[in-house]
């Protein structure tokens, strides 16, 4: 260095030293002043400035003090000082523990030291010094409206991106059933999607509920600072399982009454509220035909449905996602008597109302739930409502609705089948089957297809004709289209028949479903049977007969007939003999006792009579009588009045045997003799 240099120098060396000397001092002075006076100040903590994004013009300056109060001010003081030269900027007078200021007045691309000074009452007291390049420093606000989602065991997270660049994101949960473990943290790079930050947070449990905090920082930044922890985010375990719904439902007066029930949601999954998203294809209040969705609190909802086919939606939502969807089908209210609709159903006259509503389903094979659904509402245009009569094709069969809204509630007041246009039917009855016998054929099918059908059939048309080497004539009958069988009789058997059935329409008659059918012929076993079956019925007759006839002998026994004996008649002598009486002898009965006495008794008085009478007896009894008058009237036993007194003897002397205890008497009277046999006691 030579001399005129040194010599232009030096004064500015000297100056500088003597300025760095005094700053020194003036710093010591402050110093120890502050500390003269800590005994009623407490220093904040070292002041961090920054942007919050790297493109900002703006800086937060921020610092921390256990003790402030409306009597504490503070400054901020840049210390700008270079080899040559020392700039301290001062900014004073804030209340508050932060500060920003515009980078216009501040140096950002060399490092300088920051540092504050609070002022309380007459003491102040001074921070640390903090050297920074504010330049690089950005610290992002801590992220907000955090979105949360399971998939399987792994937690998304996504929030707000602050730039256009991925940031670095700290993360640390702790599980909410366990509050005294210790927390876990992550340190996890996010994405970028759609102005979003995400990440994932993998080897978790989704059925547990967590507690989780979130900070991020740039990434490209030399000097990034972390941003501050969000507030603790409860996190709760997924909805795996669809709500358990159950539906009542009751009619009144056109509208349906539909009572939804549900259980609860489980614990893990409840942490946090939990609310049910309702939707139907009509509103849950108000008129109808219009899609409306319902956000519910509680497990329990009722809403009111026309009788056209209405799908509820059911689903459960917590801060982590929805859970699967419950779809309760209300189907049309079943109409057996459904009839055609007149052509006007369409007409513009019939929405004269705005609350009016008219609905077309479309039928598949009778399915009455609701396929590409026509919807016609008097709020529509008229321009646009002949666009929606544009799509109702021809030859399908539409399920036809018409609503009203009566006191926020929608009502049905017509229902009916529809057809744009009509024409014949495309197919023929669905399996058609015979079971023929020998003289008759039942016969069954199915209905053709709604989608075949193309019109509303009128009835079926079944014919038969005898196959045979003579021309046959061909017999048809109509059935109601409503019947799915028939039965034809008086058939020949042994015959070959075809049969056929055809779906008829207003249109015309569609094709035929064809079978050929043999009746079983007779069989002569059939003759042998009926033989069997005779003579079994003779057999059965004749025994029945003769029991019966065994029967009545027994109960009613027959009545005798008296022996006439052959006489030759002669006429009487005399007058006398001819008008003589029938006398009447006496009659006396012998029986013989065991002990061997003799009882004589008046025989009208005790003794009762068993009488046999038949032909062989009687003529005994006559035989006997002749050999009674040829030996002169006498016999062994006790007889009439002629040896009454002998046989009185006889008994005396016991001269009679006992046969059997039985004593066979002869009764005399007027020349007839009768025979009777006294059982003995």
């Amino acid at each position: 260095m030579d001399s005129h240099t040194l010599k232009n120098y030096l004064p500015l060396y000297l100056m500088e030293t003597c300025c760095r000397s005094l700053h020194g001092f003036v710093v010591v002075f402050l110093f120890f002043t502050s500390v003269s006076k800590g005994s009623t100040c407490e220093a904040p903590s070292s002041p961090q400035c920054f942007r919050r994004k790297a493109d900002e013009s703006i800086y937060i300056c921020e610092w921390t003090m256990s003790r402030t109060g409306s009597d504490v001010t503070f400054d901020l003081y840049f210390n700008q000082s270079s080899t040559y030269s020392s700039n301290e900027k001062k900014f004073g007078g804030f209340k508050e523990t932060s500060a920003q200021i515009n980078e216009e007045v501040l140096i950002k691309h060399r490092p300088i030291d920051i540092w504050v000074v609070a002022h309380e009452g007459k003491s102040s007291c001074t921070s640390a010094r903090r050297s920074v390049e504010l330049r690089q420093t950005v610290k992002y606000e801590a992220p907000q409206n955090i979105s949360i989602s399971w998939a399987k065991n792994n937690l998304s997270l996504s929030w707000r991106a602050i730039e256009k660049h991925p940031a670095l994101a700290e993360i640390r949960f702790q599980r909410v059933e366990h509050p005294t473990e210790s927390w876990e943290n992550r340190t996890i790079n996010t994405t970028m999607d759609s102005s979003v930050y995400q990440l994932t947070v993998v080897n978790l449990l989704k059925d547990t509920a967590y507690r989780v905090q979130i900070r991020h920082r740039s990434n490209l930044a030399r000097n990034p600072l972390w941003s501050d922890w969000t507030p603790v985010v409860i996190v709760p375990a997924e909805l795996e399982q669809k709500p358990e719904v159950t539906m009542t439902t009751r009619l009144t007066n056109g509208t349906r009454k539909v009572i939804l029930t549900w259980k609860p949601m489980p614990h893990a999954a409840a942490v946090t509220e939990v609310k049910y998203l309702l939707t139907d294809t009509q509103s849950l209040h108000g008129c109808p035909c219009m899609r409306r969705t319902s956000e519910i609190n509680s497990n329990k909802h009722t809403t009111y449905v026309s009788y056209s086919a209405v799908n509820i939606t059911v689903m459960a939502k917590n801060a982590a996602g929805f859970s699967p969807p419950e779809i309760i089908q209300v189907s049309a209210k079943p109409d057996v008597d459904l009839k055609a609709c007149d052509k006007l159903v369409l007409d513009d006259k019939t929405l004269k109302k705005k609350k009016t509503c008219h609905e077309l389903y479309k039928l598949q094979d009778g399915d009455s739930r609701p396929e590409n659904v026509i919807t016609l509402t008097a709020r529509m245009k008229k321009k646009e409502r002949e666009e929606i009569r544009k799509t109702i094709q021809d030859y399908v069969r539409y399920l036809y609705f018409e609503h009203i809204c009566d006191d926020r509630k929608p009502r049905t007041i017509k229902m009916c089948l529809f057809y744009q246009k009509e024409g014949v039917p495309l197919s023929e009855p669905q399996h058609f089957t015979p079971f023929e016998t020998q003289t008759s054929v039942s016969l069954s099918w199915k209905w053709i297809p709604s989608v075949a059908q193309q019109s509303f059939l009128t009835h079926y048309s079944l014919c038969i004709v005898k196959i045979s080497s003579q021309d046959e004539p061909t017999e048809c009958h109509n059935v109601s289209a409503s019947l799915t069988k028939y039965h034809l009789e008086n058939l020949t058997p042994g015959a070959k028949y075809n049969i056929s059935l055809a779906g008829v329409s207003r249109i015309g008659e569609g094709p035929r479903a064809t079978v050929t059918i043999n009746t079983l012929p007779e069989k002569p076993a059939s003759v042998l049977w009926s033989l069997s079956l005779l003579i079994l019925f003779f057999l059965i007759s004749t025994v029945c007969t003769c029991i019966l006839k065994r029967i009545k002998d027994k109960v009613f026994p027959p009545v005798p007939t008296p022996v006439i004996p052959d006489f030759t008649p002669y006429q009487p002598e005399t007058q006398e003999m001819l008008e003589g009486k029938e006398e009447v002898h006496e009659l006396t009965l012998c029986q013989l006792r065991p002990e061997g006495k003799c009882v004589i008794e008046d025989a009208e008085e005790t003794i009762i009579f068993r009488r046999d009478w038949d032909d062989d007896i009687d003529e005994d009894l006559e035989n006997e009588r002749g050999d009674s008058r040829m030996s002169g009237g006498t016999s062994d036993n006790c007889l009439g009045p002629g040896s009454t007194d002998q046989a009185l003897r006889s008994c005396r002397e016991g001269e009679m045997t006992d046969l059997d205890n039985e004593i066979s008497m002869l009764i005399y009277r007027n020349g007839l003799v009768f025979d009777v046999k006294v059982d003995s006691p």
